[in-house]
This record gives C-alpha cells, structure tokens and sequence, in this order.
C-alpha cells in the first residue's frame, strides 16, 4: 500500500516555522537537492508553497542508504520530526530557522534526469521550455506569477461582487463578426458549410445583456484572435470583461481605477495615488508620440516649429512649407554617444520613415553637431531656451510629417528613457488615455476602420462630422496605461439604433450587410436600450507588469509560441481524413 494510501499529509513544505518545533508532520514532494556529508544526509523537498529541509542522520543505516539513492525531481513522502537549525538557520529559505528529522520515506515515483534544472534562472532555450512545460512550471518564478494570476482573479471577482456586479458567462461559439483580427472559425458538423467564430471579445453579447436588464456585468472571459504574435499577443487570452449601465466615462473610470489599486496592493505590495492622471489622445501623441506613453520619463517632446519658423536650413523650412512638423527631446547625460550610438538611433527612426535624425550635444556653454553650422546664434539660443540643457545632454531633433515625426520620436523617447532614468525603473505611473479618434485608414487600401470597434459611440460634439468629415470625429474611448503597457480599454456604447447605423454606413457597411453581420444587435437596439459602455482589463497583461514578467507567456500556464503552436501537446495538428468529411471539409494544397 502507498504511503499516501496510509497517512495523509499534514502540511505543505513551504508552511513550517519555527512555531512547528517537536511536532510530527507528514509532508510530500519533488526532491529538489541532496547533501550528502557521509553520516548525515540533507535534502531539500520542495512543492508549490516553497522548501524545506530534510535531516537524516546516522541512527539509521536503512534511512541514510535509502536518502542517498534519491535523484532531483523523484517524488517522495516522509515523516519525522521538526526541530530547530540553531545557528544554522538559512535566511533565504522561508523555512530556513528549522528542518525535519526524517523517520519514515517512500519513493511515490522517480524521475529521469529532467532536461533543465528547475531553478530561479535556467539557460535552456524557450522553446525546450515550452516543450517540457511540465517541467518549466515547478520553476519557482512561474510558479510565483501563477499563484498571483490566481490571486488576481480572486481580488477582481470580490471586487466587481462587492460593487453590485453580476457573473454571467457568455458562449464561445459565436456568430463570426468584423471586429478588426481574423477569426478562429469552428465547422459545424450538423449545419454543413456553417460556421461558428471564437469570439474576439464578448462586446455585443455583453451589449445585449444591459439591454436585458443586467445593469452591471462582468466574467473573466477567454477570447480568440488569429493575428500575427510578439511577446503581449497569443492566440488565446484572457480579459477581465466589465459593462455597466446608466453611466459616463467618469463612472467607469473610477470604478476601474479601485480595481486597479487593489490589484496592485495585492499582486505588488504598493499603494499608488488616485486618481490617474488623464492625456486626450492628442495630447498624449503631441507630447509622447504615443497612445501608451511610459509617464516614468520626463523627457516630453518639445515642438520646435516656432524656434525655427524663419529658419533658412532646408532641413526646417521644407517641413515647415509642406505643412509638417520640428520636434526635439533632450536626454540627460546623452552627450556621451558616440557617432556610432547616434547611428544606431538614426536607423531607429527610418524605420517609421524618418529622412534623418538632426542632433546637439551640449558641451560647457555651446552645442556641438554637424547641423549647429546651418543655424543661427538666435535659433541656437532659442533651442537653449526650449530645453534649458546642462553640459552633457543630447537633444535630438525630428522634422517632417507629423504622422511620422512624432512615432519616431516617441520611439527613441521609450527606447532611451530607461538609460536617462534608471532610478525611474522602478516606478509604477498609471493614467487614462481618452478621446481617441473615431477612426483610422487601412495603411494598404485606405478604407475606414473603427480605431476601437464600431461600436463606440462618437463624441456628441463630432456627431455632425460623421458622413462629412469621420476623420475629425473623436470616440468616447479610454485606455488605461500602466509604464507604457495598455492594461485595457472601453468605451460608452451606442444605444440608439440609428447612431449605430450611421457608424455602420460610415465604414462602409451598406443596411443589408449591416444586418447580416449585426442584425441581432440593430434588432435588440429597437427594443429600449439604457445607456451604457464598459471596459476590459488584460488580466495577462496586468499579471506581467505587476509581477516583473517580460511576456505574457510566462504568467500563462500553457501559452502558444509566436507562430501559435503548442509544443508540449504538438497543436495544431492534422486530423484524419474520417473527422473531415464529417464537417464536409477538404484540404486543398
């Protein structure tokens, strides 16, 4: 019979304390390391609460020869006593002032040689990671970002619970809908040549609940989109789902705003000040070159267009006549590139279509560069002026269209704000990015998209713009930015079929497509519908930055690489010919 067949678990490793000294305990895990000094054997058990060290002394020939024979990640159970460590005690273990003196073990199962070590840091490559996730999950950071996941999840539900929120879980197999990525379709086996879509979001299905009554809605729900992936993208995500009725932005603004504080208290131990600093979109891009700009570097674009209004140097004049833009940022102690680093940034900018990067090191009292020869003494004092730059700082200045200009700069801004403030890193900046615009031009055929989804509802001042001019129109959209990150969005709703057809014919969608792709949305609009918006939280996301992830697969038990296939199980796979022409589907080459 098994040891756990006999006795059962007394406690987890990672639970004992000094409070436990003289007490029998049964504990079971993953052996993690083995000590042996001859007459005394030392091993460190381990499972998901953390370690703690096993003794087994002499007075037992059988329990020393049976510890010797135990390899790393064998699981075994023992029982024995716990004691103090005396003056032995380990501070980086939890568990560290005791041990426990082994009386009885059992090998529940062994182990081969596992194909990495599981420890803090490994040196294996991703994807043997990702193959043997199994194996990757011991590892106490993943099993750190796990369990606060778990906590996320439980903080977030009390929270919405406590605020009058309903649970309600809507269905994943949906109607397949325009909502800007590719859907992931289902085959239906009974309704040949149909199709079901996981759902990008559940937006409209939560739409239609506040027009059923349900004033405050919310799941954690997983959604479904088939795009192009990098380190904050999978296939398959997870998002804290809110919609509210018989309210305005400010309503859920601070609604999110509580939600976000107790997260952060309780995933990162910090408190951080309400309410969040708020940037219209405009603002934020004139200022960051961004819609996500990271607030731990004061280091804003400054423009530059009346320093240089009459200036003769083409570079300026010819931005300035063709209706563009001069803007500059100054990086503190930035003056130490080199012409080689100064490259590198300038490579950086051309990628967004920049013609050049123009720049200024400040040395004592003057600026020094190639370009100081084509300006002025008054032009070089103005920029002094501008920026107000010690001995040792680097302004570098962009010219051209805006749409170009302000990207590039903002990405050198992000790219260089860590190295000019280090002592910012740790940092945590928050605020709400709002007033979107309405919509946005597909950069290969020039149609109109919704920036959001085409469900927004414009801003009641730009209404009258809608058909004459939709790219002046703005959206009651808001974002809310954590170092940079979008953590989640939303936006007040249309509850007037009407305004909703109008946002409908402005992209492009004629009444009879309107209806086959919405219908069930227009129809429920025609039967009261309350005023209403919501948001969503990016729970893999908020999970990463308040935990110190660098991607959101590793706060994701099982995630998909960035081309969308699951190494462990070997998804996607092919199916037999048999499960295709039940769906009345063929594989064409």
């Amino acid at each position: 019979m098994l040891f756990v067949d006999q006795i059962k678990r007394s406690h987890r490793c990672g639970e004992l304390r000094l409070t436990h000294e003289g007490k029998t305990v049964v504990l079971m895990g993953w052996v993690h390391r083995v000590r042996d000094l001859g007459g005394r054997i030392f091993v460190t058990l381990r499972d998901v609460t953390g370690a703690v060290q096993l003794r087994f002394d002499a007075d037992s020939e059988t329990r020393l020869e049976s510890a010797r024979q135990l390899r790393a990640e064998w699981v075994v159970g023992v029982e024995g006593r716990v004691v103090g460590r005396g003056e032995n005690v380990n501070r980086d273990m939890a568990t560290g002032e005791i041990e426990v003196l082994v009386d009885r073990m059992e090998v529940l199962a062994t182990s081969d040689p596992p194909p990495f070590p599981v420890e803090e840091e490994v040196d294996a490559h991703e994807e043997t990671r990702l193959r043997y996730r199994y194996i990757d999950l011991r590892r106490p950071p993943l099993q750190r970002r796990i369990l606060a996941r778990s906590l996320a999840n439980r903080v977030t539900r009390d929270y919405l619970l406590r605020h009058h929120f309903i649970e309600i879980e809507t269905p994943i197999l949906l109607k397949s809908t325009p909502e800007g990525a590719r859907d992931y379709l289902v085959p239906s086996r009974v309704q040949p040549g149909t199709f079901f879509a996981l759902p990008q979001s559940p937006q409209t299905l939560k739409q239609i609940l506040m027009i059923s009554g349900f004033d405050r809605y919310f799941q954690i729900a997983r959604c479904f989109r088939d795009e192009d992936l990098r380190a904050d993208r999978q296939p398959e995500f997870t998002q804290v789902d809110l919609e509210m009725s018989f309210i305005c932005e400010d309503d859920i603004i601070e609604l999110v705003e509580g939600l976000v504080v107790e997260l952060v208290r309780a995933l990162d131990g910090r408190e951080v000040k309400r309410p969040f600093p708020r940037l219209s979109f405009q603002k934020a891009m004139s200022l960051y070159g961004t819609d996500r700009p990271d607030l731990r570097f004061p280091m804003a674009m400054e423009d530059l267009g009346s320093v240089f209004a009459a200036s003769t140097f083409q570079v300026f004049s010819s931005a300035l006549a063709e209706g563009g833009v001069i803007k500059g940022i100054c990086m503190p102690g930035g003056a130490g590139k080199s012409r080689k680093d100064i490259d590198a940034l300038t490579a950086e900018v051309a990628r967004f279509g920049a013609k050049g990067l123009l720049w200024f090191k400040r040395e004592l009292e003057e600026f020094k560069g190639p370009a100081v020869k084509f300006l002025t003494e008054l032009e070089l004092k103005a920029l002094d002026r501008q920026f107000s730059p010690v001995s040792g700082d680097l302004v570098l200045v962009l010219a051209g269209p805006r749409r170009v200009v302000e990207p590039a700069l903002g990405h050198l801004r992000t790219l260089l704000g860590p190295e000019a403030f280090p002592g910012t890193l740790g940092e945590l900046r928050l605020l709400w990015v709002e007033r979107f615009p309405m919509f946005e031009h597909d950069p290969e055929t020039g149609a109109l998209h919704a920036m959001h989804h085409p469900f927004t509802q414009p801003a009641p001042e730009d209404i009258e713009r809608l058909e004459s001019d939709p790219m002046s129109v703005r959206a009651r959209a808001y974002d809310v930015v954590l170092n940079g990150v979008e953590l989640g969005g939303g936006s007040i709703r249309m509850h007037h079929r009407e305004m909703q057809e109008r946002v409908f014919k402005a992209l492009g969608l004629d009444a009879a497509a309107a209806q086959e792709k919405f219908g069930f949305l227009l129809d429920a609009l025609r039967f009261g519908a309350p005023p209403h918006g919501g948001l969503a939280l990016g729970m893999d996301r908020v999970v990463m930055m308040l935990t110190g992830g660098s991607s959101i697969r590793d706060v994701i038990a099982f995630p998909k690489t960035t081309r969308a296939a699951d190494l462990m199980t070997g998804s996607p796979s092919v199916v037999d010919e048999a499960q295709l022409r039940e769906l009345h589907l063929q594989i064409r080459e």
